[in-house]
């Protein structure tokens, strides 16, 4: 990959949740923002939703010269690339789709554009397979949703994915204020999706066998450990959870029943009738709150552990410079 230039604008390619977030990211960090998406009214949508996220971004701080002004939209995917440091791609995931695109896009652009793909399950190594000019540019940058809140950014390269491409994304990321792991091989659904795959086995699990309700099953998550994953992970939690002899200890302590307990954890089948309890019982859990209603509940509460996250962390910061000089 030639060059090592700054990012300062992005091609969005398909606007819906995922892309359009991104959009509103992009924006608030203060870049130039070029969208495509051949959906229609995808331009109205896509505005509506960047008026609408915008109050939250300027709550969390917005970089100098950032407005949604500076977002552009065309249907011709050519011309929404045109210019563009990095593409952010939010396609169908499709493997099919994803290498025709690929191809299409290596012709388009020069060598030393990034193309970061949102896929939350695919491979960029079946992906870069239909990019053959210059698949070492090509690279996952996974969101959490909705990105333009949550942090996390999973960086997972392909078999022919250079580690210049590696360090420019994660650079890229880390430099909006996004949280960035790498993931040094490739599987199924990178790691952070596992993660909640495993939850969701032993919830739905728990939930057919009769064992609790939908609605005490999720009062269990966020009123319980949820609370503490939102402040550290779970190994660290673990390190503390061992008291003063922290992870050794925990190991000596906990290895036995944690491990006895993995030997009974469900896998449950999604019968027709489970999903139907889970739907029956998520519908008693909502109540009259509209999806709308929820993703406001969500997103405020959410701005404000960021908020507090962010203060921690810089007094963190303050203490170790201070430190420093002492």
């Amino acid at each position: 990959m030639a060059g090592s230039k700054q990012i300062s604008q992005v091609a969005i390619i398909g606007t819906g949740v995922i892309g359009a977030s991104w959009a509103a990211q992009f924006l608030a960090k203060g870049l130039d923002v070029v969208a495509t998406d051949i959906a229609p009214n995808a331009e109205a949508s896509l505005r509506r939703f960047v008026d609408a996220a915008w109050p939250a971004l300027d709550r969390l701080g917005l970089a100098p010269g950032a407005s949604p002004m500076r977002l552009s939209f065309s249907a011709d995917m050519a011309e929404a690339v045109k210019g563009a440091d990095l593409v952010q791609e939010n396609g169908p995931e499709r493997i099919d789709f994803k290498k025709k695109l690929y191809g299409q896009l290596d012709e388009l652009l020069p060598p030393d554009v990034i193309i970061a793909s949102s896929s939350s399950g695919l491979t960029m190594s079946e992906i870069q397979s239909g990019c053959p000019n210059h698949p070492e540019r090509c690279v996952i940058a996974h969101p959490f949703n909705p990105p333009h809140l949550v942090p996390l950014v999973e960086i997972v390269g392909g078999a022919k994915t250079s580690e210049e491409t590696i360090r420019r994304a994660s650079e890229f990321y880390r430099g909006l204020g996004k949280k960035t792991v790498r993931l040094h091989k490739e599987v199924p659904g990178h790691v952070a999706n596992r993660l909640q795959a495993a939850l969701a086995r032993e919830v739905y699990y728990l939930v057919g066998e009769g064992v609790v309700s939908v609605a005490d099953v999720d009062t269990a998550v966020c009123w319980g450990p949820g609370l503490r994953w939102g402040i550290m992970g779970q190994v660290l939690l673990n390190h503390l959870g061992g008291g003063q002899g922290g992870m050794e200890h925990f190991l000596q302590q906990f290895t036995a029943p944690m491990t006895a307990w993995w030997k009974v954890l469900g896998s449950p089948e999604l019968t027709p009738e489970l999903q139907q309890k889970l739907i029956d019982g998520i519908r008693a859990e909502v109540g009259s709150r509209s999806i709308d209603d929820l993703a406001a509940e969500r997103d405020e509460v959410l701005l404000g552990l960021l908020e507090l996250r962010n203060k921690a962390d810089a007094e963190a910061a303050q203490s170790i410079r201070a430190n420093r000089v002492a």
